[in-house]
């Protein structure tokens, strides 16, 4: 795909960050500035974010209404850093998305998607948490915020009638207005263990990890895989690249009183079900690829029985031959 414009920093946040800040990380196309420009407000902290401009369509027309956003609302130019992408292909979401990490101003960043929510002040909690900073420090955990959704999905279109409290969150749970993020896909968020989070008050490890598994997390900036590229369009591009997140060692640990909950916005249904089906099979094909890749890295360094390589060796048995492939002394 390409080529690409890329102009990073078109617009530059005024505030200078401190380097340990969560940056949320997320990527925009133009029906979802207005849901930028109060997320901006909302968080009041670094944003980077990824804006795609469609070369065939009227550009002009789009940075002036970003030129508007940016004039109208002050939380605008205080926290977000916006990266213009002008190019004629639509839906590369994991290129997108490793432009805003790429150009993010903090050691630590959110791979956000736009639509959501922030329900509670994870930001806070963390930066004030020495156990869960070292954590972050390390570069070896990433924390999940789990993901929530509305049943009636006419109930997610105002954000300020969302809970702001787990224990108002559970109670819409209880009553059945809320849910896990696309419970009818089980194996997109069904690792974070929905069942423990309600009951739980501590911090906790995911242990059944699913490939397809696709949550919200904060990780460290440097030294963590970037989103593989080849995935264009809907389907398996984010559980793609936090599959090789995962694989390369990185523990996920889930948020115990933090949540996020999606604003119902409607869907491209066709354009998905067909790009699904093409990425079923290039996802299918890139988990082999990253299961010899990091193994051959993992013996190269003599790590294959660390604690590094133990999400990989649990992980990559569930591939047939992987076992008689790939040996230490292979």
């Amino acid at each position: 795909m390409g080529p690409s414009n890329l102009r990073p920093y078109y617009f530059k946040a005024e505030t200078s960050f401190d380097k340990e800040d969560i940056t949320m990380a997320t990527l925009v196309t133009q029906n979802r500035f207005k849901v930028l420009s109060r997320l901006a407000t909302h968080y009041k902290g670094p944003i980077s974010a990824a804006i795609h401009v469609n070369d065939n369509e009227d550009k002009e027309n789009v940075i002036n209404e970003l030129r508007t956003l940016y004039k109208d609302n002050p939380d605008m130019r205080r926290y977000v850093d916006i990266h213009l992408i002008v190019d004629q292909f639509d839906r590369q979401f994991n290129m997108w998305r490793n432009v805003a990490k790429f150009f993010a101003r903090t050691d630590y960043i959110m791979m956000l998607d736009v639509d959501f929510h922030l329900c509670t002040n994870f930001r806070q909690r963390i930066r004030n948490n020495p156990k869960i900073m070292d954590m972050l420090r390390s570069g070896n955990t990433a924390l999940v915020v789990p993901a929530f959704e509305y049943v009636v999905q006419e109930d997610g279109l105002d954000w300020q009638t969302f809970p702001t409290t787990k224990s108002g969150l559970l109670d819409q749970v209880a009553n059945e207005k809320l849910d896990m993020f696309h419970k009818s896909w089980l194996k997109g968020h069904g690792s974070t263990n929905y069942t423990k989070w309600y009951q739980t008050s501590e911090l906790y490890k995911v242990e059944d990890y699913n490939f397809s598994y696709e949550p919200y997390i904060i990780y460290k900036k440097e030294g963590t895989p970037w989103c593989d590229e080849r995935f264009i369009g809907y389907g398996a591009n984010k559980a793609a690249c936090l599959y090789e997140i995962y694989l390369s060692g990185i523990e996920y640990w889930v948020l115990p009183d933090d949540f996020l909950i999606h604003q119902t916005h409607v869907y491209p249904e066709d354009a998905r079900r067909k790009e699904r089906q093409y990425n079923r099979k290039l996802y299918s094909n890139f988990r082999e690829e990253l299961c010899l890749r990091y193994s051959r890295m993992f013996i190269a360094m003599g790590e294959w029985e660390s604690r590094k390589s133990e999400n990989l060796r649990n992980e990559c048995q569930k591939i047939r031959g992987f076992r008689t492939t790939m040996k230490p002394d292979a």
